[in-house]
């Protein structure tokens, strides 16, 4: 299989019968460029659980405003139109695989707690932006997985056999990486490429042209996550951290300790807070 043959299903993905109804809906909203914050919140408002599910999520400890924020409006005004379609996109694709590779939604969790926490830290814009970035940065593996459920579970399965990154091992099989299919997919659904450049260069930071330190805060907050721990990715081994990305993000030692200390109790309190509807 090479990569033109993957993007060729995947370019069809919109028709597999796995999307939920509700994904449709939401993928027809959000890939109208011209789409207004008025359409959104009404749409989301239109749907109890999907508005349940974004509320959760905002007055989580991932963003910090816990138990401030009790309308989709409210929200919308907080997050940003772009962070609140990512949201949308996140808490959608991902109940996807709730039954198949539930490890992912908490490993994409962590990742955006650390974005999120290093984005304030280095004070960069738009910090909830980033943490959706790193919400989506494993996209690619849920539209691998849709795709592809056999062959993908089957790479998964081999990476302790072959010692390797699962990203290498999915170049050989597919032609193309997860993070590279990630950010065609971002690209295909109108995402602004400050979403777009972390979730496809997020293993080869040194790519991105535009938001480098954006892409290099989820380089990194990936693989803090996974050096941490949480959730299951598909990988076993934690990557090395790309010297472009500590040279534009510039953090000692004791600022990696403080960041640490910050993320474990968001990191801990939030596990549930998705799946769970209660």
């Amino acid at each position: 299989m090479n990569a033109q043959e993957v993007l060729g299903r995947i370019e069809k993905i919109e028709s597999l019968p796995t999307i939920p109804p509700i994904l449709k809906k939401i993928l027809s909203v959000i890939e109208d460029p011209r789409v207004s914050l008025q359409k959104i919140t009404d749409f989301v408002s239109s749907d109890p659980t999907l508005t349940a599910r974004i509320l959760k999520m905002v007055n989580s400890p991932v963003y910090g405003f816990p138990g401030r924020i009790s309308s989709v409006s409210h929200a919308m005004v907080i997050l940003g139109l772009n962070a609140v379609k990512g949201l949308l996109l996140g808490v959608s694709v991902f109940e996807i695989m709730q039954k198949s590779m539930i490890g992912l939604w908490e490993h994409s969790l962590s990742t955006a707690i650390f974005a999120r926490i290093m984005a304030i830290k280095k004070e960069l814009p738009s910090p909830e932006e980033i943490s959706i970035a790193g919400l989506l940065h494993d996209i690619g593996k849920v539209i691998l997985i849709m795709a592809f459920k056999d062959d993908y579970l089957k790479l998964i399965n081999s990476v302790e056999e072959k010692e390797s990154f699962l990203y290498e091992i999915e170049r050989q099989h597919f032609g193309i990486t997860h993070a590279e299919v990630g950010g065609i997919i971002a690209k295909k659904w109108n995402f602004p490429l400050k979403l777009v450049e972390p979730i496809m260069y997020h293993h080869r930071p040194q790519l991105a042209e535009k938001y480098q330190k954006e892409t290099a805060v989820v380089h990194l907050s990936n693989i803090l996550t996974l050096a941490r721990g949480v959730g299951y990715s598909g990988e076993i081994f934690v990557p090395s951290v790309h010297s472009s990305a500590w040279e534009i993000l510039n953090l000692k030692g004791d600022e990696i300790s403080e960041i640490f200390k910050e993320a474990e109790e968001p990191i801990t309190t939030s596990g549930e807070i998705f799946f769970s509807d209660d």
